[in-house]
């Protein structure tokens, strides 16, 4: 298997192709593709023989596998409607970017963060929906106005995350960092942690565990004096307070000052560009076969200027569709097979298009099940029955 880096899980038509091309001259048992459920990309079936060129290929193309595995930051998750999102607050397109290339050195590998003392997960949400679900990422992102100044920038929240050890929600750092700031963030909190987290038990060696050996405000201080040691032109850039949501909770009461209800994405929803909307595909499990990835590609082609994107419940969503071709494409075979399907009201199909699994037996070393097609059954089952959102996992490893 081959994971890559896909920040914010932006891919195109050629992409997609390639790798349908790559897996599929593998049996059709293995030769297969995974959306993750960091809006990334898992290649599977790979000879070793074949790696150099999948290599290249993917470096021509723009992507990459470094650093993508082990105790290294795994992908930049980001919103998977950025910049077409008519109710968004920060476009993460450029955000997940520019942290990635911090992170690897624009895609050439960069020994100093290569070696964490655990992995890492960071996400940066574009709106009060959170797609990027940063409450379960060592560090999240989330887009807040500067009460004073009015500029949007992002409170920070860390320490999130899942394992056998415990499940643990982000908590809040006390700071707010500017958009053009987050990859300087970022990286001071990376640093830091590589030279003073645990290297000891593995299963307390995430940034919460050395979070609550410091307290949060010797952490938090601890962070502040890194970053101005490693950018003292941006002196204080992480010691600006946590600024107030203006549609948190009125004090005194639990209604939001301006109540919000998260959105669905999957189906035909209208962009903040007039005429265009993007189309949310469920993809059941996130599996891809080989002619399906082909399929996709055409469609992309065809509707969406070959832009895909990936979002972190392992689905596929096509932007910028002109709205007088969406009809058409909601006709393509593709989507009227009985396998992929495109929700037309947010209560169609209430537990596939929830539905997130990982990758099970057939390819995990450390899982006891099949999962893919046990996940996809169980919901279609169910469906008849129940409204739930169902995750399975084979192992004792998620995140």
């Amino acid at each position: 298997m081959m994971r890559l880096k896909v920040p914010n899980g932006l891919l195109t038509s050629d992409h997609m192709r390639f790798f349908a091309d790559t897996v599929g001259i593998y049996p059709a048992d293995v030769g297969v593709i995974d959306i993750t459920t960091r809006q990334n990309i898992q290649l599977r079936g790979i000879e070793l023989q074949d790696m150099t060129e999948l290599i290249d290929g993917l470096q021509m193309r723009g992507l990459s596998n470094v650093q993508s595995g082990m105790d290294n930051v795994r992908n930049l998750v980001g919103s998977p409607i950025a910049g077409i999102d008519p109710e968004e607050l920060v476009d993460t397109r450029d955000i997940a970017k520019d942290i990635d290339a911090m992170i690897t050195n624009d895609g050439k590998g960069n020994p100093k963060l290569a070696n964490l003392p655990r992995k890492f997960n960071i996400a940066v949400s574009g709106s009060r929906d959170d797609f990027a679900y940063t409450s379960i990422n060592d560090i999240g992102l989330r887009p807040c106005p500067n009460k004073e100044s009015g500029e949007m920038g992002f409170n920070v929240i860390v320490g999130g995350y899942f394992s056998i050890k415990r499940v643990m929600e982000s908590i809040p750092m006390d700071i707010w960092i500017k958009a053009e700031d987050a990859a300087r963030f970022c990286e001071a909190v990376l640093l830091y942690f590589r030279d003073n987290g645990s290297r000891g038990d593995r299963q307390k060696a995430r940034l919460i565990w050395l979070i609550e050996d410091m307290g949060m405000e010797g952490f938090r201080q601890a962070i502040s004096d890194k970053y101005d040691e490693m950018f003292p032109k941006k002196k204080g850039g992480a010691a600006i307070p946590a600024q107030p949501e203006p549609w948190a909770v009125a004090a005194g009461t639990n209604t939001p000052t301006q109540p919000h209800k998260k959105r669905d994405i999957l189906g035909v929803h209208s962009q903040k560009q007039e005429g265009l909307s993007w189309v949310g595909i469920n993809v059941p499990a996130g599996r891809i076969l080989p002619d399906e990835a082909m399929a996709l590609a055409d469609i992309a082609d065809k509707y969406s200027q070959g832009e895909i994107r990936l979002t972190v419940e392992q689905n596929v969503i096509f932007p910028n569709v002109n709205n007088t071709k969406v009809s058409e494409l909601l006709q393509e075979p593709l989507f009227n097979i009985g396998h992929y399907f495109i929700p037309k009201t947010d209560k169609d199909f209430p537990l596939s298009r929830g539905l997130v699994s990982c990758t099970g037996s057939q390819f995990c070393g450390v899982a006891l099940i099949e999962t893919k097609n046990r996940a996809i059954e169980l919901s279609k089952r169910l469906e008849e029955e129940l409204k739930v959102v169902v995750e399975v996992s084979s192992s004792n490893s998620v995140q």
